[in-house]
């Protein structure tokens, strides 16, 4: 659901990037009231792990669609809401600038639309009411199962009112809702399941982290070494290998497009902002779409050759390109989830020195 800037107009996309930007402010303040020193690790993993998990894309069976993990949710009860919006936030970036997943000029509804609605609508409307104070296996996948239904309804819906107000004509609002919702339930569904399966694991392995998320307060001193060991190594693997295996089908929001226009995908302003923001993009993403760049092969005339040699060599070309097309994969996972690791423990040692300053002052 990572929307493109041919979606937006600069007005709507400059709103947005106000808004989330406003959020992340507050966050990072309220993360520096209440920094827990053992949450910084924790929040550099995680991020990483969603990264990785937002590479796998899952077929939708009959549609011919697919879906990936939003992740919010899952950031949210594990490490607090103004903490997971950090996190996703930091994901975000790392996508947009250096694989070219997501526009610049849509860079501020994807975080709010994949950070907010979980974070500050799902989590504390539906979750935290289900489980009540009284967490159990049964009341986490069921609380869990719901809220990322629900969060991802309210990002499909965010992604229809920020087009229509954009003026983008060829996407109607009634039949661009029309197909967003019903594609991201079946999508919700799947994140509901796969968000229930990790909190659980959590619950059962470290139940004091879920708490200390749900109560808006420190882990303290109880060790959660292993849960970091183990989100690493999912990161690692997922981003890694498990990448290769990912739904070629259109994601939720292509599909959507697709099925409204009758185009894979639509082209915004060859000029001014949006222009800027797509050579600048170019600039920066070193494995755009989580590949190797393409290089322009300039194919020259050849004498004819015979035809099992042809066909030889085009097969050798096809297992080339598809074992580049793989590394390239492995390099983007790897590369980009330690890329968000190091990006989220710099947010979070940022906002400690920040506060040892700001107490240092008060003391003085």
């Amino acid at each position: 659901m990572h929307m493109a800037d041919a979606l937006l107009s600069p007005a709507v996309g400059g709103i947005m990037w106000v808004a989330s930007a406003g959020t992340i402010a507050y966050c990072s303040s309220k993360v520096r009231k209440e920094m827990d020193n053992s949450k910084i690790p924790l929040m550099g993993v995680l991020g990483a792990f969603i990264f990785a998990a937002q590479m796998i894309n899952f077929s939708i069976p009959v549609t011919g669609s697919s879906g990936h993990l939003g992740g919010g949710l899952i950031l949210t009860i594990l490490l607090g809401p103004h903490a997971a919006f950090l996190s996703i936030a930091s994901v975000l970036v790392v996508q947009a600038l250096f694989f070219a997943d997501g526009g610049l000029l849509a860079l501020g509804c994807n975080i709010f639309n994949l950070g907010f609605f979980p974070a500050f609508i799902a989590f504390p409307l539906i979750y935290k009411k289900i489980i009540c104070n009284q967490a159990t296996p049964t009341r986490i996948s069921t609380a869990s199962i719901i809220a990322a239904i629900f969060g991802l309804q309210l990002g499909a819906f965010g992604v229809v009112l920020e087009t229509v107000s954009s003026g983008v004509s060829s996407l109607p609002f009634s039949t661009f809702v029309a197909m967003m919702q019903p594609i991201h339930l079946a999508i919700g569904m799947v994140e509901g399941v796969v968000t229930a399966s990790v909190v659980t694991f959590v619950y059962k392995a470290r139940p004091e982290i879920m708490q200390s998320a749900m109560e808006s307060r420190q882990i303290g001193n109880h060790p959660i070494k292993n849960v970091v060991i183990a989100f690493l190594v999912a990161a690692l693997i997922t981003g890694g290998f498990v990448s290769w295996f990912a739904s070629k089908d259109p994601d939720g929001l292509e599909w959507a497009i697709t099925k409204v226009t009758g185009q894979e995908e639509l082209y915004g302003q060859g000029h001014g902002l949006h222009a800027t923001l797509t050579a600048l993009q170019k600039r920066i993403a070193f494995l755009p779409d989580y590949s190797f760049r393409k290089k322009d092969e300039a194919r020259m005339e050849a004498p004819v050759a015979e035809t099992v040699h042809t066909i030889q060599t085009a097969q050798t070309e096809q297992n080339t390109k598809s074992h580049d097309k793989k590394l390239g994969t492995s390099v983007a996972g790897v590369v980009g989830g330690l890329m968000t690791l190091g990006l989220t423990f710099l947010i979070g040692l940022i906002l400690k020195r920040v506060n040892k300053t700001t107490a240092a002052k008060d003391a003085i």
